[in-house]
């Protein structure tokens, strides 16, 4: 046998390659190229196929895995309250005091609807029930109701007195209820104009979903979010508790998203926070995992069944808009309108509008009521016209 080093072998081995380069008009150098191309492209195919079948994998790993935080983090988040679309109950101590709430042929009762713009119902179960499609109206009137029960002084100078001192003290009514939000979602350190505007979400709904409920149960859902996957979590903490803040500033033009970061930029929160509410309806790419996680937090509690009710949103605007057509008509001082826009009361100014005139005043609403109103049935306007006079004795 022949030696792989012996003169013999080489001389024959150079022979078959010259031979093999005649037949395949290639050299060897060529030859040894054109098959390292083809084994490097059986490479490139197997190896291909071996990364999809990974990515496949672990994609399918990660959706289940996000399944898994995301049901997670709704468990977290779910709040439990009863919605209030329209409206509020106190109960009564006994029937002494509901007789003093009744007033002399329903003198008093009459005087709080006024004062209120709300309704008032009292049942054989001594409880109140306060209705009005405006939740600040019912607030004020519960609270200016509570005064009354509580102090028993119930007449109509009285009832005024308290229904104006509700009003006045309506910014500690917002400090409280934004204090409320803020630590139930685990904020403490907010400047006090904010905390305000924090209380008006209480007051404040967006398709029927109460602003306050849905800001606390996206900020629990945000927060087991970064949590899960190590995100910044003060972060999006106060990126989910301050992503509608523009939706209760009534001072500056503009949609809530942008009248949301100029808000937070003048009380100074920090950037990456004000990224998050900037970035939550999608209006500019994410900057940040805590950014997308606001997204997703807000859709989560927002999208859920049962969370939202438009047609409660149609019927506010409804009966905004049929408030807004009384109240535009000279002489008028306020007008409430109540049982789904049914029923009509309107107030006026009795220095300017007499008697015959009010006559006048209501078939001229009812006819703009019926032209440009959105309502089912009939609508009956009320038009009250009240004269006081009044006087003071001299100091004994």
């Amino acid at each position: 046998m022949l030696q792989r080093d012996s003169p013999l072998f080489m001389a024959t081995q150079n022979d078959y390659i010259k031979k093999l380069e005649a037949v395949s008009k290639m050299t060897a150098d060529e030859a040894k190229k054109v098959l390292l191309e083809e084994v490097s492209k059986e490479l490139t195919a197997e190896i291909a196929k071996r990364i999809r079948q990974a990515q496949e994998k672990i994609k399918l790993e990660s959706q289940e895995k996000f399944k898994e935080i995301l049901a997670d983090s709704l468990k977290h988040g779910v709040t439990s309250f009863v919605a209030e679309y329209t409206v509020s109950s106190i109960i009564v101590p006994n029937e002494e005091v509901k007789g003093r709430i009744i007033g002399a042929e329903g003198r008093n009762i009459r005087a709080i609807e006024k004062e209120g713009g709300v309704e008032i119902l009292i049942d054989e179960t001594n409880e109140i029930r306060i209705s009005s499609f405006d939740s600040i109206r019912r607030e004020i009137a519960k609270r200016a109701l509570e005064i009354l029960i509580k102090d028993s002084r119930i007449q109509p100078s009285r009832i005024e007195e308290v229904f104006k001192q509700v009003r006045a003290d309506l910014d500690v009514v917002l400090l409280e209820e934004g204090k409320r939000i803020a630590e139930e979602c685990g904020v403490y350190n907010l400047p006090v104009e904010l905390i305000k505007l924090l209380g008006k979400f209480k007051f404040r709904t967006s398709y029927g979903q109460n602003l306050g409920h849905h800001t606390i149960e996206e900020t629990k859902i945000g927060v087991a979010i970064a949590e899960e996957l190590g995100a910044k979590v003060d972060v999006v903490r106060l990126g989910c508790l301050l992503h509608d803040i523009g939706k209760v500033v009534t001072d500056e033009e503009g949609n809530h998203i942008d009248v949301g970061v100029a808000t937070l930029k003048k009380y100074g929160i920090p950037k990456e926070v004000v990224n998050c509410v900037a970035e939550h309806h999608e209006d500019k790419p994410f900057s940040s995992i805590e950014s997308y996680i606001v997204w997703i937090a807000d859709a989560a509690s927002g999208s859920r069944p049962g969370a939202r009710y438009e047609p409660h949103e149609g019927y506010v605007k409804r009966m905004d808009k049929i408030e807004a057509l009384v109240k535009s008509f000279d002489g008028v001082e306020t007008a409430y309108a109540f049982q789904a826009g049914r029923d009509v009361r309107v107030f006026v100014n009795p220095n300017e509008v007499d008697d015959d005139k009010l006559t006048i005043l209501t078939h001229e609403i009812v006819k703009k009521l019926e032209k440009e109103a959105e309502y089912a049935g009939q609508i009956k306007v009320t038009a009250v016209r009240e004269v006081r006079a009044v006087d003071t004795t001299k100091a004994k």
